[in-house]
């Protein structure tokens, strides 16, 4: 049994259409996250594990749960465009990266649909840099273009643990509302009004869980406990995104199932919504 494979036209309203962003050329310092999507994938569907979520939905050839593929796109900001396709289709969008850099092309489809879009940001970095080694596009700088654009109306950020005076000065600059990973408690729940995007980063985890990503930066979430804020979460999830997985720094594949899990429990927040 597979995951269900859709043409992105033959999506459906209240679908889930899961799409591959292979892209990373605005990472800082390693490459490799434009393998992320098909590893991920790869994992979902391997015969190690099985199709269900920890509250019993079957997403083995579920009916609202499609993989459309790798999107193929001519430049950076052009990544909206696939973004948009599934949007107007009345499905949501569930994108894997490919560097954090994605996230900003892929709101902007977003805001053309929705005018009070939240954000709840998993992270161990607030990728709110104005700028980095020059580049206003690097996948440290996504949230600062989110804000400046005025593309969502709250930005939460979680599991931060490498803040700097220039991110706080960002931070107080936008809105942005930060639980540093040192702040963390599990009685924490999140409360939006209205529709809200998940941009999920790998490397929120502590890498002793999570070892295939680019910036080893210790201190964060276990599996265990992101998988126990997932399935607390009441919201109107109306897009996703999974990024900075890199297949290169990964050992025997375990970021990979660790990303397919987690891909699983937040399918399940979405269609048992």
């Amino acid at each position: 049994m597979t995951l269900k494979r859709t043409n992105p036209a033959d999506l459906k309203n209240g679908d889930v259409g899961i799409v591959g962003i292979p892209f990373d050329e605005n990472s800082s310092f390693l490459k490799g996250t434009a393998k992320a999507p098909l590893k991920i994938i790869e994992a979902i569907q391997s015969d190690s594990a099985n199709y269900f979520t920890e509250n019993l939905i079957d997403l083995s050839d579920h009916p609202k749960v499609k993989w459309v593929g790798n999107v193929s796109y001519s430049d950076y900001l052009d990544i909206s465009t696939p973004v948009r396709s599934i949007l107007e289709k009345g499905a949501v969008p569930f994108s894997l990266g490919g560097d954090h850099s994605i996230t900003f092309p892929i709101i902007q489809a977003f805001s053309q649909k929705f005018d009070t879009l939240n954000i709840l940001h998993f992270d161990a970095h607030g990728d709110l840099y104005d700028e980095l080694d020059g580049n206003r596009y690097s996948h440290a700088c996504p949230f600062a273009r989110i804000m400046e654009a005025g593309l969502a109306r709250r930005l939460v950020q979680v599991g931060i643990r490498t803040m700097t005076r220039h991110q706080a000065e960002q931070v107080d600059r936008f809105g942005v509302e930060v639980i540093q990973m040192k702040d963390w408690s599990e009685d924490i729940r999140f409360g939006f009004d209205g529709p809200v995007y998940i941009s999920f980063d790998m490397d929120v985890l502590d890498p002793a869980f999570a070892p295939g990503i680019s910036h080893h930066e210790p201190g964060g979430f276990s599996t265990r406990e992101i998988l126990s804020i997932i399935q607390h979460l009441d919201l109107n999830i109306v897009g996703v995104d999974i990024v900075e997985y890199n297949p290169e720094r990964d050992v025997n594949g375990v970021t990979a199932m660790v990303a397919a899990k987690i891909a699983k429990e937040i399918l399940a927040r979405i269609v048992d919504g």
